[in-house]
């Protein structure tokens, strides 16, 4: 069975990814993840989530995948010899002097290559492996081909990105960020300005400025489309790799809840029945759902369609996320509800569910924390109680 990780900004999103099926997470600590202005984990939170996960049967596993300086070398390897305390599955690293730090100082941790270190051949994957990497994340530039080559000649844990935000630079490698703004991407502060818009100015002619598209609103011509590989989730199985990647520790509950749920039923959809496994409709249309670019295969399988997007760096979704189901009175039908998105009486809703069937219904009547009824939801985190029309599962999300 091939594992399905998903990405965990929070530890509600942690919760999140493991209540709809993934067989592990991936996490990043305060320092040394290149999420710098994520969530992230302390030292405490991950002691936390690695209980949550392992009272699960789960896996979890922490991205220290920085391009370490002089000064970083001491931080990392206390980090590192708490991770390994704390009962950590995994670290992924980027840095080959930050690989061999950790190596010496832990007994537990498995060591895995991140998608930072650029690996694209099976010779690169066989002397991370000679040096004590159990897994190695490729490189995003590969096709399905180079991916099979890879795979038949290692004997090395292969893991491969199938659903996410793709960088303009090779495997996220990138100094735009640093050379505009002065914030390191290779550090973990991206300001993502590849998705800019730019116009082009020649140098005799300073001050004007000349759009690269017709289009009026500029043009983005660094803005990736995001990869999606669930139409291809049969290849990729056969394949032979070891672990299926979501991207996204900066995205919202919504979009790890439904990614990783709809991964998870074509997973197990394709090894009930492999001869005769299809994509199903609500599948794709649950992706849709989700703040997302259109979706491109990337360089897994070239289509001739262009992987880049060039009017618009906003993402789209086709549904908006309005709360989390914290409780449900079995007795009552009443599901109490965490409010994050504004809702309102009379508003038809849906409830998407970490195993159940996703069902619609209406906002009939709601009830505030005092049991008074009220005729809208406008607060963070409001807790309101709704009646429901059929059982809901906790930690279902109510969106519109």
């Amino acid at each position: 069975m091939v594992e399905l990780l998903a990405p965990a900004g929070n530890f509600e999103k942690l919760q999140a990814a493991l209540t709809y099926g993934a067989d592990a997470v991936y996490i990043g600590g305060k320092n040394f993840s290149l999420r710098a202005y994520g969530d992230n984990f302390s030292e405490d939170e991950i002691l936390k989530a690695v209980e949550f996960t392992h009272k699960r049967g789960k896996k979890i596993y922490v991205a220290a995948n920085v391009f370490a300086h002089n000064a970083d070398i001491d931080e990392l390897g206390k980090y590192f010899t708490f991770l390994d305390g704390a009962g950590v599955d995994a670290v992924l690293i980027s840095d080959l002097g930050v690989f061999t730090l950790a190596k010496s100082l832990t007994k537990n941790l498995e060591l895995h290559v991140s998608t930072q270190a650029n690996v694209t051949n099976y010779r690169t994957v066989n002397f991370f492996k000679e040096i004590g990497a159990s897994r190695v994340v490729l490189a995003r530039e590969l096709t399905l081909e180079e991916i099979l080559e890879i795979k038949n000649k290692t004997s090395a844990e292969i893991e491969i990105f199938v659903h996410g935000a793709m960088c303009i630079s090779y495997s996220g490698r990138c100094y735009l960020s640093h050379y505009l703004t002065g914030r390191d991407g290779n550090k973990g502060a991206c300001t993502h300005s590849c998705r800019w818009k730019y116009s082009l100015m020649e140098e005799k002619r300073p001050g004007e400025f000349f759009e690269v598209d017709e289009d009026s609103r500029g043009a983005y011509i660094m803005n990736s489309k995001d990869l999606c590989l669930l139409p291809y989730l049969d290849k990729v199985i056969e394949s032979g790799v070891a672990s299926l990647k979501i991207e996204g520790r900066m995205k919202s509950v919504n979009y790890v809840a439904g990614v990783v749920k709809v991964y998870r039923e074509a997973i197990d959809s394709y090894f009930d029945n492999p001869k005769n496994f299809t994509i199903r409709a609500e599948w794709l249309d649950e992706l849709d759902k989700v703040a997302h670019r259109p979706y491109t295969s990337g360089f897994f399988i070239s289509d001739g369609a262009p992987t880049q997007i060039y009017d618009t760096s906003k993402p789209k979704r086709s549904s908006e996320f309005l709360g989390i189901v914290r409780e449900f009175d079995a007795e009552k039908m009443v599901a109490t509800i965490e409010q994050r998105g504004k809702f309102e009486l009379n508003q038809q809703v849906e409830f998407f569910q970490p195993h159940g069937k996703t069902f619609q219904q209406k906002i009939s009547v709601m009830y505030n924390e005092d049991g008074e009824e009220i005729t809208a939801a406008p607060h963070a985190q409001q807790i309101v109680k709704i009646p429901v029309t059929q059982a809901v599962e906790i930690f279902s999300l109510m969106r519109c």
